[in-house]
């Protein structure tokens, strides 16, 4: 089983959309026992807060569900207990690497690394352009799966 921990700032925009995205195409894909697919924050702002509305709306109006999804802080264990560990932007890469002591196994990457083009996702608690978002997430995660199927 691949287990996948997607992390941004606070954990109620762009890594649970990443999280959804992600256990949506695997699902399409008929791999679901496959995978075990998570988010998580560096910081603890949004503790137990639900996924920031219009992050929900934009998952909706494509059909995924993320109803249930509660803000949780990345803990020391989850470098053990995840293969991969995908930021969102460099300031997630660096706060991880701060937090987990390191990357000795190789498993921290920013989700765009895989699209060839690299960079940050949008962050749209900023840019308020959540389509934007949906449009970074969804090819990384696109290019993300492609990858770990190939091996």
């Amino acid at each position: 089983m691949t287990k996948i921990l997607f992390i941004c700032h606070g954990n109620i925009c762009r890594s649970p959309m990443a999280e959804f995205i992600m256990k949506d195409m695997v699902k399409k894909a008929g791999l679901e026992e496959h995978f075990h697919i998570e988010s998580a924050a560096t910081s603890t702002e949004e503790l137990g807060n639900p996924v920031y509305r219009p992050a929900k709306a934009v998952l909706a109006e494509h059909g995924i569900d993320c109803k249930d999804k509660r803000a949780r802080r990345i803990k020391p264990d989850d470098y053990d207990k995840f293969d991969y560990l995908i930021g969102m932007d460099s300031a997630n890469i660096t706060n991880m690497q701060r937090m987990f002591g390191g990357d000795p196994d190789s498993k921290i990457h920013e989700l765009l690394e895989f699209t060839g083009r690299g960079g940050d996702v949008a962050d749209p608690w900023y840019t308020r352009d959540f389509e934007r978002t949906w449009e970074d997430v969804y090819a990384g995660c696109d290019a993300f799966l492609k990858s770990v199927i190939a091996g």
